[in-house]
């Protein structure tokens, strides 16, 4: 046995011997790891693995700082173009309605903007408006009449200058005279009474301003304009043979501006003026701008009827109080739209329908007046609140007693007051050629020891009201007008 292990053992160390000739590196075995595994990579496969030794490839990952381009997400950022969403805020050109307020200067002289827009007007004297003789009036009382032209002036020469003759002397008459002289002046001669109400003649500006601007002579009746016709704004254009130098007067007026919407009282006058030189001939024309028209009114029914009527009675006899007959006689239904002149008294009577209880009173909350029958819509004026004056008119609204010696059987079922008539005026401040209804809140109150059903106007006005605040909502309803409408009459001549 032990000569054949013997035998097994040398054939092994010879067959050793034979494989380690057959390699000719001996010495590298000093690290057999390295050997194995090299061994290891012996898989074809894997000898792909040395390949990942290019992980140095892996420096891309470097790369991918370079990809902080990720930062583009800071071009999010350039989103800021959400700013262009404050470019909305740029369309609350809407709050032109606080130009509104702002408005109460530029309507006093609200015509020059609007001016602008109607220079177009100048295109219509291409075809020149005729002067109609309805217009002019002589009829001056003696003691304000004022000299037109030079001494001596004939019927004839008087004529010609667009003035009167009153077979003495020739005078500037009514409403607007308007000349034209040689050496390029524009005279103008404005009556007080052109309009209705009366003009305030301080409040006549065109389209210009400047020294000469200005009245160079006025009295009582009458104002007068003398300027050059490149001055005060005055526009030149050309047509074929002709000269025309147009200017426009208008009169500032006074805005009232409510909570809910903005009035006036004032009479709106807007003149267009101009001079024409043909050759050796020179023409004058006037041309009156725009005329507000009239308005329609409502009656809303309710569990509670009410009616809302407008007195017409009027004095015939010297000596007689206009408010105490204004509700003899009230408009019919034929008579709408009442046509008004601004600043006329309108006599308003609030009444309860039906009723035959001595001991009720009818009270009326708020009154307002609306441009549509609507008593919801806008804009809004208010003429009582709590039963009482609105404190912030300047023509404020009166309350009118109506008591036992009004010849009423129940004269608690009745309310009454009088205002004064007005026209709303649009955000930009030019008077509305709307209609105007009257809308009131009535109610049926119950008198006690200690509510008298009438308002306290005189007391602060958180106190105001304490007469109303108790009414049961079955005995309120909202009560309108029939339509009234604003009158402006064309008084103007050449």
């Amino acid at each position: 046995m032990k000569l054949i292990y013997c035998c097994l053992l040398a054939i092994a160390i010879h067959g050793y011997l034979a494989d380690a000739q057959g390699k000719p590196q001996p010495f590298f075995p000093i690290n057999p790891q390295i050997p194995t595994i090299i061994q290891k990579p012996g898989d074809t496969g894997k000898p792909q693995t040395p390949e990942r030794p290019p992980r140095p490839q892996f420096t891309s990952f470097p790369q991918k700082p370079d990809q902080p381009t990720m930062p583009q997400i800071p071009q999010r950022p350039g989103g800021p173009q959400f700013p262009s969403f404050p470019q909305k805020p740029d369309q609350p050109t809407m709050p032109q309605i606080p130009q509104r307020p702002g408005g109460p200067q530029t309507p006093q002289k609200p015509g020059g903007p609007q001016i602008p827009q109607k220079p177009g007007g100048p295109q219509k004297p291409s075809n020149p408006i005729t002067p109609t003789d309805s217009f002019l009036s002589c009829e001056v009382p003696q003691a304000h009449k004022i000299q037109c032209g030079p001494p001596g002036t004939n019927a004839n020469e008087c004529q010609a200058i667009n003035c009167c003759y009153d077979g003495s002397m020739c005078y500037y008459g009514k409403y607007v005279t308007l000349q034209c002289t040689k050496d390029g002046q524009f005279i103008i001669v404005v009556a007080r009474d052109a309009t209705l109400p009366n003009i305030d003649l301080e409040s006549i500006s065109f389209l210009g301003s400047g020294a000469n601007c200005g009245p160079v002579g006025t009295t009582s009746a009458f104002a007068v304009y003398q300027f050059g016709v490149t001055q005060c704004g005055t526009v030149m254009t050309e047509e074929p043979g002709v000269i025309v130098y147009e200017n426009r007067m208008s009169s500032s007026y006074e805005v009232a501006v409510g909570p809910f919407g903005a009035i006036t009282r004032d009479s709106q006058y807007d003149l267009m003026v101009q001079c024409r030189y043909i050759g050796t001939t020179i023409e004058a024309l006037v041309v009156e701008v725009g005329v507000l028209p009239p308005p329609p009114g409502v009656a809303a029914p309710g569990p509670l009827r009410v009616e809302l009527l407008l007195g017409n009675g009027e004095c015939n006899v010297k000596g007689c109080i206009e408010e105490e007959v204004a509700f003899t006689s009230y408009f019919r239904d034929a008579d709408y739209p009442v046509q008004k002149v601004l600043r006329d008294p309108v006599y308003v009577e609030v009444r309860i329908l039906e009723r035959t209880d001595p001991n009720i009173v009818l009270t009326l909350g708020r009154c307002w007046a609306t441009t549509s029958n609507n008593p919801q819509s806008f804009p809004q004026w208010d003429l009582l609140i709590d039963g009482c004056p609105y404190v912030d008119d300047r023509y404020r609204t009166r309350l009118l007693p109506v008591d036992s010696s009004s010849g009423l059987m129940f004269p608690t079922h009745y309310r009454r007051f009088v205002f004064k008539m007005f026209t709303f005026v649009d955000p930009s401040m030019t008077p509305l050629q709307e209609q105007v209804y009257i809308h009131c809140n009535a109610a049926v109150c119950q008198p006690s020891n200690t509510n008298s059903c009438e308002p306290r106007c005189s007391r602060k006005k958180r106190e105001i009201g304490g007469s109303t605040k108790k009414l049961s909502r079955e005995e309120a309803t909202v009560v309108s007008s029939k339509e009234l409408s604003t009158y402006f009459p064309q008084n103007v001549t050449n």
